[in-house]
């Protein structure tokens, strides 16, 4: 899997990154407009667990939100956790998203409440945030863990939400969505140390 963070100009990276998570975020503002122009007809494709038809919204949940207020409140967390791994290159940001995505839908399939949906790109957020926390442990490097402390302390709080309590926000969406993110850590940072050369004396 090729990662263009690894041959292309520092300036060009960060580029690539605002660009792509720009597109992203851009995304699931167009998604918004069309499901307040259907009368928030779209928000019942999110995840109904352990419904058969509800398997599907595994794919749509996270582009979707329960009004601009919900959107907005993931807004900044998605656009600045994931321009953060995107500077590892777009392949990695994709493989990261893919596991936080399959193993958050998953999970809240497997242990939402009944007659519940859910939706929203909050399953990224704390997934992405778990994945930059925990990175640099599995892959040894000081930079990464020094820019998980950051993270730490800028966004620590969040992680409270993985916890129940909040009538309506689907928690489970947020804890799967972060083991999903600690899966990805130890998966890719694992990968990363093993093709680090060794040093030779």
């Amino acid at each position: 899997m090729t990662n263009f963070a690894d041959s292309r100009p520092t300036g060009s990276r960060v580029w690539d990154a605002v660009l792509v998570i720009a597109v992203f975020v851009g995304l699931l503002y167009v998604v918004e407009l069309a499901d307040t122009v259907t009368g928030n007809r779209l928000d019942t494709a999110g995840v109904q667990p352990r419904e058969t038809d509800g398997l599907d919204g595994i794919l749509f949940a996270p582009l979707l939100h329960g009004g601009w207020a919900h959107l907005a409140a993931n807004t900044v967390p998605v656009l600045v956790l994931g321009f953060l791994i995107l500077l590892s290159g777009l392949s990695r940001w994709f493989a990261v998203t893919v596991v936080v995505w399959v193993v958050g839908g998953l999970g809240v399939w497997l242990t939402g409440p009944e007659n519940t949906v859910h939706i929203g790109a909050s399953v990224l957020a704390f997934g992405w945030l778990a994945y930059l926390l925990l990175r640099g442990l599995f892959s040894r490097s000081v930079g990464q863990i020094l820019v998980g402390v950051a993270l730490l302390f800028l966004y620590g709080g969040l992680l409270v939400g993985v916890l129940p309590g909040t009538p309506g926000v689907s928690w489970q969406g947020h804890l799967f969505g972060a083991l999903g993110g600690a899966l990805a850590a130890w998966w890719f940072g694992q990968r990363d140390r093993a093709r680090r050369p060794t040093p030779v004396r």
